[in-house]
């Protein structure tokens, strides 16, 4: 099976087309080399690929004939992300939200003027 279509087939992405566009920013390797997306992929086979700031590792375990449901991906493949990776994620998105919270919309003239007050390191004196 064409290794574009596996991932299709086990969920990793929600069209073909998106595969593609990783392929064609060398988001994907197999056993350690850049490939194509008419590769072809066997069972033991070890799928690397970026999606989402995540690099995930795979074991192709078999091929399935179709693309599968989410409880069955479980069959077609063995996932070897280590979990640090997803603790990073974690994390980023934490850091994000502690500078502005979401839906607060665009900073006012105060704001700018706080943040610029603590990136130089001056402390705010309120009278």
């Amino acid at each position: 099976m064409r290794v574009d279509k596996y991932l299709w087939c086990v969920r990793y992405y929600k069209t073909r087309n998106m595969v593609t566009e990783a392929f064609k920013k060398n988001h994907i390797t197999v056993n350690g080399q850049v490939a194509k997306p008419s590769k072809e992929v066997f069972p033991l086979d070890k799928v690397t690929f970026r999606k989402d700031q995540i690099t995930y590792q795979i074991t192709v375990l078999d091929i399935p004939q179709n693309r599968v449901g989410a409880k069955l991906v479980d069959i077609y493949r063995k996932d070897d992300t280590p979990p640090e990776t997803f603790t990073h994620l974690e994390l980023l998105k934490l850091s994000k939200e502690h500078y502005r919270k979401t839906g607060t919309g665009r900073p006012t003239k105060k704001d700018r003027r706080d943040l610029d007050d603590l990136e130089l390191g001056t402390d705010i004196v309120e009278e």
